[in-house]
């Protein structure tokens, strides 16, 4: 048995992945993730459908996660969930089973907000970044750049105006008629393909702010035209296309992140969120590093998409701050940071 301070047990149920992780004094003893595959021939995730799976995931989950942990329920001092953002069937049935066990255990509660989660992905394992640094956060749904102070003391220097850099890969995935997810199908082709072959216009924002929306019309127009004279043309050159668009966005994310780094002085530089486990950016990031100084931290591939663990340890770092939440508290799917 375990004599211990703290045993949280943190649940994600943002999106599409139904998860739950168990951890002991600030260290991650399981993180269990059910992926939902029902999305993928509706080309996205379908919201209703997203929240029955979470309903019939959840309570499986939790209890292979405690399992795995070599817990109990009655050991738990703390339960954790995701209370935004995200969709809110989902984040409602998260919630839900967690103020309910909290409850029943007379347990407190702790809201975690999904975003700062992902930054704090890199505390789970070695190595980890020092104090203050910079973290691209990259998802399907969002695009940030975020400077960490602290545990808890995050400020956003410039996020996306529109579309997450995740959306425009799978966006751009769907006109090439790649099913969804698309980003990580373009990731592998993207590796047999030339990278110079085609070019497209990138949309220029003030500051350290994003925009992708600009780049997805232009890759659909230039599909367009192009298959106009030739219907063959997105088989014939669908290693070429997801090489060169992946090139444009890692190009864009890259541009913004060195001024950023150079703007604050900060050469402590983290990636983190789904699209972080795309083999490119992750290359890139390393070489920009090894030529600016940086020190590059990426987190394992299971600690980049959504997942319970990242939620867990969050919840740690405002417990000690008994930064809990009460009974009442609601999912919020449009959270700010």
């Amino acid at each position: 048995m375990y004599t211990m301070k703290k045993v949280i047990l943190a649940i994600e149920s943002s999106c599409d992945e139904t998860s739950a992780a168990v951890c002991v004094d600030g260290r991650i003893k399981s993180n269990v993730i059910a992926t939902q595959a029902i999305h993928s021939k509706y080309g996205g995730v379908v919201p209703e459908l997203a929240s029955r799976a979470h309903q019939q995931a959840i309570a499986p989950v939790v209890m292979e996660a405690l399992a795995v942990a070599g817990v109990t329920k009655n050991q738990l001092t703390e339960v954790a969930f995701t209370q935004g953002p995200g969709l809110l069937g989902a984040l409602l049935v998260g919630s839900s089973f967690a103020k309910s066990l909290a409850l029943g255990l007379g347990v407190p509660l702790l809201a975690v907000n999904h975003m700062k989660a992902h930054v704090l992905a890199h505390f789970i394992e070695e190595p980890q970044p020092s104090f203050p640094f910079l973290c691209l956060t990259v998802s399907g749904g969002h695009t940030q750049i975020v400077r960490v102070d602290d545990y808890l003391d995050m400020t956003v220097l410039g996020q996306t105006q529109d579309d997450a850099v995740g959306e425009a890969f799978d966006k751009c995935a769907k006109i090439m008629g790649i099913p969804y997810p698309g980003g990580p199908i373009i990731d592998r082709l993207a590796k047999e393909g030339d990278a110079n072959r085609f070019e497209f216009s990138k949309t220029e924002m003030p500051d350290l702010d994003y925009s992708f929306s600009g780049i997805k019309t232009s890759f659909l127009y230039f599909v367009q035209n192009n298959t106009q004279k030739d219907v063959a043309f997105v088989e014939k050159n669908k290693n070429d296309l997801s090489a060169s668009i992946q090139k444009c966005l890692i190009a864009m994310l890259m541009e913004k992140l060195v001024r950023a780094a150079e703007q604050e002085g900060i050469h402590e530089i983290a990636i983190a969120g789904g699209v972080s486990a795309n083999s490119e950016l992750r290359s890139t990031i390393q070489g920009i590093g090894a030529e600016k100084g940086w020190k590059v931290y990426i987190p394992k591939f299971e600690y980049c998409t959504d997942n319970a663990a990242m939620i867990a340890m969050t919840a740690y770092y405002q417990s000690l701050g008994q930064d809990y939440a009460d009974m009442h508290v609601s999912p919020m799917p449009r959270m700010k940071f």
